[in-house]
């Protein structure tokens, strides 16, 4: 049996078989060589090339492979013609290879249906891609380390590249990684769940070197009087907990070990004097 495109066998001559090829060629340039059968039946029927090029936009396989222009239609922005619709795919990929994005990622029709359907051109997708990547770049070693550490190129070009999400997950992305790099530059380490929870309860850069500057310098002499009262040690999630989130738990246990510490030498302990929250600034 002849292939859709080997017109051999399917009774197409002169002028019609031409009329296939040339509808062919031109769905097959679109992405939709799957309709070459039914361009053939069409012709096989009577109908012009014309008609037949009106007829195919109305198939699955056409609305699938321009679905943003029914997004488009019900916005009130105009149709793109299929020469528009491809060309801005093609801008956009460009931008996709310019930043470096790997392929297979943001480069196939159903990955840009939702920025032709909102009219978003590929001068603003460059726009965010530029934006993300002088984001990475200005960071602190510490801080890019953490980056790079939590999230990959592709996790950043996503979240710039996605509108609906863009500004927090950005954001979200890079206060985590500053968090984390704070922590980091005091000798401590925290994970990334721990590094976006500080960071979505607005936990800034400053604040968070406050806070692991104390919890760096307050952990080991706080578990040498755990161990000395024979009480179990504060961990760092413990005081993470009670720097940034108020924990009162955690101030008991900690101020409870000062007033055993001052009880034994009847004086006061360089451990408990102030609190975790006034020592950071009340965080």
């Amino acid at each position: 049996m002849a292939t859709p495109t080997d017109y051999t066998g399917t009774g197409l001559t002169g002028a019609d078989r031409d009329a296939a090829v040339a509808l062919t060629a031109l769905f097959k340039s679109y992405g939709l060589e799957s309709l070459a059968p039914a361009i053939i039946n069409f012709i096989k029927q009577g109908f012009s090339a014309d008609t037949i090029s009106v007829m195919l936009t109305d198939t699955p396989e056409y609305k699938k492979r321009f679905a943003a222009n029914e997004v488009r239609l019900k916005a009130g922005l105009p149709v793109l013609s299929p020469a528009e619709y491809l060309s801005t795919e093609s801008a956009y990929r460009d931008v996709m290879k310019q930043a470096g994005v790997p392929s297979g990622f943001y480069d196939q029709p159903s990955d840009f249906e939702a920025w032709l359907g909102n009219d978003v051109s590929p001068s603003e997708i460059k726009t965010r891609v530029d934006s993300a990547t002088e984001m990475v770049n200005s960071l602190d070693k510490n801080t890019l380390d953490q980056f790079r550490q939590f999230y990959s190129t592709g996790d950043i070009i996503a979240f710039a590249l996605d509108q609906k999400r863009a500004a927090p997950l950005v954001g979200k992305a890079f206060e985590a990684s500053k968090v984390a790099g704070a922590a980091k530059a005091q000798g401590l380490q925290v994970d990334k769940a721990t590094a976006e929870g500080l960071a979505g309860q607005g936990v800034n850069r400053q604040q968070a070197q406050q806070g692991f500057s104390f919890i760096a310098s307050e952990q080991q002499n706080v578990n040498k009087l755990a161990d000395i009262s024979g009480a179990s040690q504060l961990t760092q999630s413990d005081l993470v907990n009670e720097v940034f989130y108020n924990d009162a738990a955690t101030a008991e246990r900690r101020n409870k070990l000062a007033s055993q510490e001052r009880g034994r030498f009847g004086g006061s302990s360089g451990v408990g004097n102030n609190s975790l929250s006034s020592s950071t600034g009340g965080l």
